[in-house]
């Protein structure tokens, strides 16, 4: 395995990441890994580690970078720590997103060891919803992308993700769990519906008796059947579209 902190050129400025990839000879694609609203930490990092096992050139930027080097200790996590992640998740929006999505975009053009052309995506939480939107942003280039329990899918705000789903040229997975109030049951439907209508390919998922978060195996959340299921769905996507 080939790992690196890297810097990457944005609009807004550099933007740290990680990036790992095998060490094998050859050029891998690029998968774009968007952060949960907790950020950085070492079980994103292993998580990008599990992604370039299996092929893929892996990149996880630190999108509160604008903020400076924002570090959570989750272990000791109260209200007024969640109230800080709050803020910060805040901060971002889909403009900003998509600023850095460019730049990241040209970052892994620009790697010997990825490879040139179509490039995967992932959103956890609060980036279900930056997965969903670069996906339909940029349809050239995200040939298949998860979300997992992703929120802010379905607003009344005009560019509301559902309701961009048309431009999606990609394969897209969704991923919810049976219990989560950022996603309700008519979020989902209100989605689904949404997909349909525009004809996008997909699959989704909502797995029994889970609540939001049950893909971090260091979460209270954790369910090790659906987060496998979720991991074995986005590598059946990336290796029929991709590979």
């Amino acid at each position: 395995m080939i790992e690196q902190d890297v810097l990457v050129i944005t609009r807004h400025g550099a933007m740290p990441a990680f990036t790992a990839c095998p060490s094998d000879p050859g050029r891998y694609p690029a998968i774009l890994f968007y952060m949960d609203a907790p950020g950085i930490r070492e079980e994103l990092r292993n998580m990008a580690r599990r992604i370039a096992r299996q092929g893929y050139f892996c990149v996880l930027p630190d999108m509160y970078y604008r903020l400076g080097q924002l570090r959570f200790d989750l272990s000791r996590r109260d209200d007024r720590m969640s109230a800080v992640i709050g803020a910060a998740m805040r901060h971002l929006d889909d403009d900003r997103v998509m600023d850095d999505t460019a730049g990241l975009l040209a970052f892994v053009d620009a790697q010997d060891r990825a490879r040139p052309g179509p490039v995967g995506a992932v959103g956890y939480c609060m980036s279900g919803r930056y997965a969903t939107v670069a996906a339909a942003r940029f349809p050239h280039r995200f040939a298949g992308v998860g979300s997992l329990y992703g929120v802010g899918l379905v607003t009344e705000d005009e560019a509301s993700p559902h309701r961009l789903v048309g431009r999606i040229r990609g394969e897209m997975y969704y991923g919810f769990a049976e219990t989560d109030g950022a996603a309700p049951p008519e979020t989902i439907a209100t989605l689904q519906a949404a997909l349909d209508a525009a004809g996008v390919r997909y699959v989704l998922d909502v797995h029994p008796g889970t609540r939001h978060g049950y893909g971090f195996a260091a979460g209270a959340a954790y369910e090790t059947i659906a987060a496998e299921k979720s991991w074995d769905r986005l590598f059946d996507l990336w290796d029929r579209t991709l590979k």
